[in-house]
């Protein structure tokens, strides 16, 4: 079997499309779906099935796919490095949530205190779960952060930390609570009180309602900014209440610019996970990066 063909059906399969497949192997749309036919016609069964918008695997191309991609990996590796002990530092493309791939995750691979003395360079991105997911099956980034846990044996996941969410804003916001209506009423007593959020849907307010309150926010956003840190600055600076990871408050609170409205006996939490194309954790940067943050991790929780 023609690898060339086989690099070109991993690509489609990790694509989801013939065009996007063609971008990244730097071929043209024609030749990606001639080499799929070939493929196809060799192993005398069908790949994919051909929609509107894109094209999705049968049973078979799913089986190929998980068999042969590690291998692929594997080789691609090899290529990359040559056979040179002196060719240790390759460059790892992580991709994360922002705040924390930038608060936790970078310092974590970079710090000194955790050189095993085999460097290597990273490249992040960020971008939210479906984004930097889609990103590593279509072979754009090595190892992704994600709260979502992948489906299908394409990508492999591992349990990261645990975050806690905590309910905060700034001190002035506090004193006008009655901190007994909120033991008594819950969400009732922060109605029509303004909210700091990365969305307009509240992901963050509706999930701490719902697993603590059992209710969802009555309040629409007072301010809505697509970054963690930016909303805990809103919090700071008195815009409204928000729900932040402890983490990254922490800070905040210690120096009294945030305050804990509300302590529950069990704190909301989101887990996140390690994400990678299953088999590459053969690949040395990318095992690396794995049992350093995995190592950094036993700390976070």
């Amino acid at each position: 079997m023609d690898l060339a063909l086989l690099r070109t059906f991993v690509t489609v399969h990790r694509a989801g499309s013939f065009t996007r497949a063609a971008a990244l192997l730097g071929l043209s749309q024609p030749a990606v779906t001639s080499q799929i036919r070939t493929l196809e016609r060799q192993l005398g069964r069908p790949l994919f099935l051909r929609q509107a918008r894109g094209v999705t695997p049968t049973s078979i191309g799913d089986e190929l796919a998980h068999k042969a991609a590690p291998h692929l990996d594997a080789l691609a590796e090899i290529a990359q490095t040559g056979l040179d002990d002196e060719s240790a530092e390759r460059t790892l493309h992580l991709a994360g949530p922002p705040e924390f791939t930038a608060e936790r995750a970078l310092p974590a691979l970079t710090g000194p205190s955790l050189d095993d003395g085999h460097g290597f360079t990273v490249r992040a991105a960020f971008g939210n779960a479906e984004e930097v997911l889609e990103g590593l099956a279509a072979g754009h980034h090595d190892l992704a952060i994600s709260t979502v846990r992948p489906r299908g044996a394409l990508l492999t996941a591992t349990p990261l930390c645990d975050e806690e969410h905590v309910l905060v804003a700034a001190p002035r916001w506090d004193e006008l609570i009655d901190a007994g209506k909120l033991c008594r009423k819950g969400a009732t007593a922060l109605e029509n009180l303004p909210v700091i959020e990365v969305h307009e849907s509240l992901p963050l307010v509706s999930r701490y309602w719902a697993a603590v309150f059992d209710s969802h926010p009555a309040a629409s956003g007072a301010v809505i900014v697509p970054d963690l840190r930016a909303v805990l600055a809103c919090a700071i600076a008195g815009a409204g209440l928000a729900v932040l990871p402890r983490y990254l408050c922490a800070a905040a609170l210690e120096r009294g610019e945030v305050v804990a409205l509300h302590e529950p006996a069990v704190p909301p939490l989101r887990t996140y996970v390690l994400v990678v194309r299953t088999g590459t954790l053969a690949v040395p940067q990318v095992a690396r990066a794995h049992e350093r943050l995995l190592a950094a991790a036993a700390a976070w929780c």
